[in-house]
C-alpha cells in the first residue's frame, strides 16, 4: 500500500477547518464590531430611559430616538453582514446621529437643560469610536474635531458648566482613541496568528511529504526490491511462472504508484491485507502455514499496516532465516477489546539480538509501520531458537 499516512491527511484537514472559520485578522475584526455594537447599545438605553422620564413633556426626542435606533442597525448591521463597517453608513452616522441630532434637540426638541440632551450626547462617544477604526487616520481626525466643535456647541446652548463640557469632551475623544489602540493591537496580533498558522500549515505539509516519500520507500523496500534481490541471488527460477507472475503484478503495482494520489487510502479487511501478503512471498517459493481465527474489524489504516508488516516479515524469513518454510498466525485479541494479534515464526537459526542492529526492513517497515496507526512490533530470537515478530494492534 502506497499513500498519505492517514494521521498526516487527518491532520491537514484539521488545520484547514480551523482556517475556514475566520483567519485571525478576521476574528479582530469581527470582536470590535461587536464591542462597538456593546457601546452603541449602552448609549441608547440611556438614551430610552431619558426619553422616558420627560414624555409629557418633550414628544419630539422620541422621533431622535428612533433615528438613532435606525442609524444604528443600520450601521452595525451592515458591519456584520458585510465583516466590516462601510464607509456611508459611518458617514450617516456621524453626521445624523454625532452631529444634526444635538443640535435638532436643541432647536426643536425642548432641551434646554443638560440632562435633557445628554443622551444624544452620549451617541457621539460610539460615533467616534466606530469612526476612528472604520475611517482613513485623516477623515478620523476630521470627523472627531467636528464632533468635539458641534457637540461644545450644544452644550454651550443648554447652559453646561465647564466641568460638564470639558469632561463630555475628553470622553469623546478618548472614546475614538482607545478603540482605535484596541483595533490596532487586535489586529496585529490576528496578523501574527495567521502567521503562526501558515507557518503551522507549511510544516504540517512538510511533514506529510517527507512521510509520503518515507512510505514510497518502504513500499518499494517491501515489494519491488526484495524481488529483485532474490532474482539477483539466484535463490529462484527467474522462468518459473509464478516468479513471472509477481514481475508482473509487481510492474502493475509500479504503475499504480506513479499515478497515485495522497489521499488515497485502501480499504482492505485484515484477512485480505494479511492474504495480499502471504501470496507475495509464496510467488518467491517461501511457503507460508497460515491460521485465522475470529479477526475483528479494524480500520482500513491499520489492515493495510499489519499486511505490509507482515509482508516484510515474511521476505525477512525468506532472505535470512536459511529455511523455505514459515507460520503465520492471526488472531483477535484475547481480552476481548477489538485489537488484533499476528505472528510470523520461522524455524531458522534465529540471531543474538545483543550484536545485531535491526536492518531498515525491520525498522521502517515493521517497527515505525505499526507505531505510525497506533500498533506495536515486537521481536524475539535467539541463537538457534528461529524468530518470532509479533505485531499487535492497537499496540
Amino acid at each position: 500500500m502506497l499513500s498519505l499516512p492517514v494521521r498526516h491527511i487527518r491532520a491537514l484537514r484539521g488545520t484547514a477547518k480551523a482556517t475556514a472559520v475566520g483567519s485571525g485578522l478576521q476574528r479582530a475584526q469581527s470582536f470590535m464590531i461587536v464591542a462597538t455594537l456593546l457601546y452603541r447599545a449602552s448609549h441608547l438605553t440611556v438614551g430610552v430611559l431619558a426619553v422616558a422620564q420627560h414624555r409629557p413633556r418633550l414628544p419630539l426626542q422620541y422621533a431622535g430616538l428612533a433615528v438613532a435606533l435606525a442609524v444604528s442597525a443600520l450601521v452595525h448591521g451592515t458591519a456584520w453582514r458585510r465583516g466590516w463597517f462601510e464607509r456611508r453608513s459611518v458617514w450617516a452616522d456621524l453626521l445624523v446621529t454625532g452631529c444634526v441630532l444635538p443640535l435638532v434637540l436643541c432647536a426643536w426638541g425642548g432641551a434646554r437643560e443638560p440632562a435633557t440632551i445628554g443622551w444624544a450626547m452620549l451617541l457621539g462617544g460610539s460615533a467616534s469610536a466606530v469612526a476612528s477604526i472604520a475611517l482613513d487616520r485623516l477623515h478620523a481626525l476630521a470627523v472627531i474635531g467636528l464632533l468635539v466643535v458641534t457637540h461644545f456647541a450644544g452644550y454651550q446652548a443648554v447652559g453646561a458648566s465647564p466641568a460638564v463640557i470639558v469632561g463630555h469632551l475628553n470622553s469623546l475623544v478618548a472614546s475614538a482613541a482607545m478603540t482605535w489602540v484596541f483595533k490596532w493591537y487586535l489586529c496585529r496580533q490576528g496578523r501574527l496568528l495567521d502567521e503562526a498558522n501558515a507557518r503551522a500549515l507549511a510544516a504540517e505539509a512538510h511533514k506529510a511529504r517527507y512521510a509520503e516519500r518515507l512510505e514510497h520507500h518502504r513500499a518499494l523496500h517491501d515489494t519491488v526490491l526484495a524481488t529483485l534481490t532474490t532474482l539477483a541471488a539466484g535463490g529462484v527460477d527467474a522462468n518459473a511462472p509464478e516468479v513471472r507472475e509477481r514481475c508482473a503484478r509487481e510492474a502493475a503495482y509500479l504503475r499504480r504508484l506513479i499515478q497515485r494520489t495522497a489521499d488515497e487510502v485502501h480499504h482492505r479487511e485484515i484477512g485480505a491485507a494479511l492474504e495480499e501478503a502471504v501470496g507475495s512471498v509464496e510467488g518467491l517459493q517461501l511457503r507460508v502455514t497460515a491460521q485465522y481465527h475470529e479477526l475483528p474489524q479494524v480500520p482500513p489504516e491499520a489492515a493495510a499496516a499489519m499486511g505490509d508488516a507482515v509482508r516484510e516479515a515474511l521476505n525477512n524469513v525468506r532472505r535470512h532465516a536459511g529455511t523455505g518454510h514459515a507460520y503465520l498466525t492471526a488472531t483477535g485479541d484475547p481480552d476481548g477489546h477489538g485489537g488484533v494479534v499476528v505472528t510470523v515464526v520461522d524455524r531458522g537459526p534465529g540471531f543474538d539480538p545483543d550484536r545485531y542492529e535491526p536492518g531498515l526492513g525491520l525498522r521502517l517497515s515493521v517497527h515505525d509501520r505499526m507505531a505510525e496507526v497506533g500498533g506495536r512490533a515486537s521481536v524475539d530470537t535467539a541463537p538457534g531458537e528461529g524468530v518470532r515478530v509479533e505485531l499487535r494492534w492497537p499496540g
